[in-house]
C-alpha cells in the first residue's frame, strides 16, 4: 500500500506516547495559523530563522494531525500542549521532529513508495 507523503514521530513525554504526524493537509494548516507559505518556513528554517511560536505552532499542528488520523479521539490538542511538549523534550528536540517531519513532506516522491511490486500510481483517480 501506498504510504503517501508522511513525517510521522513518536515522542515520550512523562511515560506517554506522543504522536507527531505532517502531511501536506497538515502543512496547509500550519501556513494558515503561521500566515506563511510552506516553502518560506522552510527558507526561514534553513537559515535558522524559526523562533519558538512558529515550532510550536508547527508541533501543535503535526500533533493534532496524529490525534485525527488516530479516530480523532479526545480533545482538540491546543498551543499550550504543544509548549508542554516542548518543555519537556526541549526546544532543539522539537525543533528536530518538526524540520523532519516537514522535510519528509516535502521531499516525498511517490515513486520511491514500496507498492507491493506495482508500480505507484502518481495521479491517481479521485
Amino acid at each position: 500500500m501506498v504510504q503517501g507523503a508522511r513525517g510521522e514521530s513518536i515522542l515520550m513525554v512523562d511515560d506517554k506516547e506522543v504522536r507527531v504526524l505532517f502531511t501536506n493537509r497538515a502543512l496547509a494548516e500550519a501556513e494558515k495559523h503561521l500566515g506563511r507559505t510552506m516553502m518560506t518556513l522552510a527558507r526561514d528554517a534553513s537559515a535558522l530563522n524559526m523562533g519558538f511560536g512558529d515550532v510550536a505552532t508547527l508541533l501543535r499542528v503535526g500533533m493534532e494531525a496524529a490525534r485525527r488520523d488516530g479516530g480523532g479521539q479526545g480533545r482538540p490538542v491546543t498551543q499550550n500542549d504543544a509548549f508542554r511538549v516542548m518543555d519537556a523534550i526541549g526546544f532543539t528536540a522539537a525543533s528536530d521532529v518538526v524540520l523532519n517531519g516537514l522535510g519528509t513532506v516535502l521531499a516525498y516522491d511517490p515513486s520511491e513508495d514500496e507498492t507491493d511490486g506495482a508500480e505507484a500510481e502518481v495521479n491517481p483517480p479521485a
